[in-house]
């Protein structure tokens, strides 16, 4: 497939932190103008994922995050919506670097054309690129483990990424499933309202005393970098990363609220089943199970490994060098995501012969 609507040498995909990060330093190798990049981003406005976070997730409740390259946050309102203080942040990044953002554009595939150009392609526009830099992260694939029974539930069972807030939980027993950040913090949120709260893990949760820290997340990046390397899936960052004890978190283990139970085994209509047979009733469960990379998008490459992961030389895809993915695996978090955008740029500046 040699025709495109549009030819660029860069095409991003996404606008959220990892993406933004890369058209910055485009912008910086000296590409100016749609010719020489865009972003197709298929949010209705700035923000990445940010922009569909909780209304309850004030800024003050956030850890890790990053400023994005050349423009500091500053000192925002710490009370106000996380989701509102990113977007319009992220917002006024992409004005003031002039950044050639379409939106919303979602990106349905990219494939190989018939000369040295990448095709993406989306609903109504196609661009034909020398090179892609996905930086799609992980909001859209929500994962949803799998137990005996589960489409058998009578109640109501929904994700993080469906999360709005306490009030559809009031006077309802609710099971929360997950041992990352936002489980505890929807965990507690929930509890103020609910008849009653469990909460289930796969593995004991790990409290670390210290504030969350840079090099707290250096470390957990470090720990998905190396199954990337070998083409092994990454886990998320977020599976990897401890929980940190605050003054909120001590409080709700005062009041019972962390008592954290081990999985159960199935479930029924009704609830669930413990390891000792007993059932146990609810009208909600919570899945706060993390989040899969979204690069079904990349399937006509054929670049993911037998196992289902993508083998990566830093950010280069080794099966297609002129791929590179930004917020996979150790970059998909702020902590990675400014280096990651950084280093994709310094190795296709050679690669596109820029100056």
């Amino acid at each position: 497939m040699n025709s495109a609507d549009h030819e660029t040498d860069v095409v991003v995909i996404g606008a959220g932190q990892a993406g933004l990060s890369a058209a910055y330093f485009l912008r910086r190798a000296g590409l100016r103008n749609e010719s020489g990049f865009v972003v197709l981003d298929h949010g209705k406005r700035a923000g990445g994922a940010w922009q569909y976070r909780w209304p309850s997730l004030v800024l003050g409740k956030v850890h890790g995050l990053h400023d994005l390259p050349g423009m500091a946050l500053g000192s925002p309102d710490t009370s106000r919506p996380a989701s509102e203080v990113v977007s319009e942040y992220f917002d006024r990044f992409e004005r003031t670097y002039d950044l050639p953002v379409h939106r919303p554009v979602d990106v349905v595939s990219v494939s190989k054309g018939d000369d040295d150009r990448l095709i993406v392609a989306g609903p109504a526009e196609s661009w034909a690129a020398r090179a892609v830099i996905s930086a799609t992260g992980t909001w859209d694939r929500p994962f949803w483990p799998h137990y005996p029974g589960q489409e058998t539930f009578a109640g109501r069972q929904l994700h993080t990424a469906d999360y709005l807030g306490v009030e559809d939980f009031r006077d309802q027993r609710v099971i929360v499933v997950g041992g990352g950040t936002s489980a505890v913090q929807q965990l507690i949120e929930i509890a103020t309202v609910a008849r009653e709260t469990t909460w289930a893990t796969r593995r004991p949760p790990v409290f670390r005393e210290e504030p969350f820290s840079e090099d707290w997340g250096r470390n957990a990046v470090a720990k998905v970098e190396q199954a990337v390397r070998e083409g092994r899936p990454p886990a998320s960052v977020v599976s990897v990363t401890d929980l940190a004890w605050t003054p909120e978190t001590r409080a709700a283990e005062a009041a019972g609220i962390l008592d954290r139970k081990p999985m159960f085994e199935r479930i029924t209509p009704r609830g669930v089943v413990w390891a000792d047979g007993s059932e146990q009733p609810a009208d909600v469960i919570l899945w706060a199970t993390g989040f899969r990379a979204a690069i079904d998008h990349l399937a006509p490459l054929h670049v993911r490994e037998p196992g289902g992961g993508i083998r990566m030389d830093g950010t280069r895809v080794v099966a297609e060098p002129r791929l590179h993915l930004v917020g996979y695996g150790p970059s998909a978090s702020t902590i990675g995501a400014n280096r990651a955008g950084r280093t994709a740029v310094h190795e296709l500046t050679g690669l596109l012969s820029l100056p």
